[in-house]
């Protein structure tokens, strides 16, 4: 019996290849995407503490220096905050590129291992029937020999 032979084994490989090479760039983009994304977080959560915190002292009163501080620092807070937002909408942009890259290069590796699959199930079955046939012709001249006996 001849061993089996995927005639299309290397460009099979070179898929899964590509797959793995896009799995790692689907993952770098998700980490720069949660690095933006905390970045973010954080200005929100320190717009919000220091709105609270000019709440608290505009209740008790404070000085016209001190609001102007706190005015020009929470203007300064949301155009930071519109930048990091610019960010993170790219980086969720490439993301989902490299999310849908990667599951295109997911259904190329999942067609070239079914059509391996039929092949190697198409291989077996032609295998078996040769082998069948050679055992039919020995069993045949099995007989032949007896009969000429």
């Amino acid at each position: 019996m001849k061993p089996y032979n995927y005639r299309f084994e290397k460009v099979l490989t070179f898929r899964e290849q590509e797959k793995t090479a896009t799995e790692v760039e689907f993952k770098g983009s998700v980490e720069a995407f949660e690095t933006v994304a905390t970045k973010l977080y954080e200005l929100l959560k320190k717009k919000e503490d220091t709105l609270t915190e000019q709440q608290v002292k505009m209740a008790v009163g404070f000085s016209v220096n001190e609001i102007h501080y706190y005015s020009r620092f929470i203007g300064s807070l949301e155009k930071r905050i519109a930048e990091v937002q610019q960010q993170v909408m790219q980086a969720r942009s490439k993301m989902n590129w490299y999310e849908n890259k990667l599951l295109e290069k997911t259904l190329e590796v999942r067609k070239f291992e079914k059509m391996k699959e039929k092949d190697r199930e198409h291989h077996r079955t032609e295998m078996e029937q040769l082998e069948a046939i050679q055992l039919d012709e020995l069993s045949t001249l099995k007989f032949r020999r007896r009969e000429n006996r």
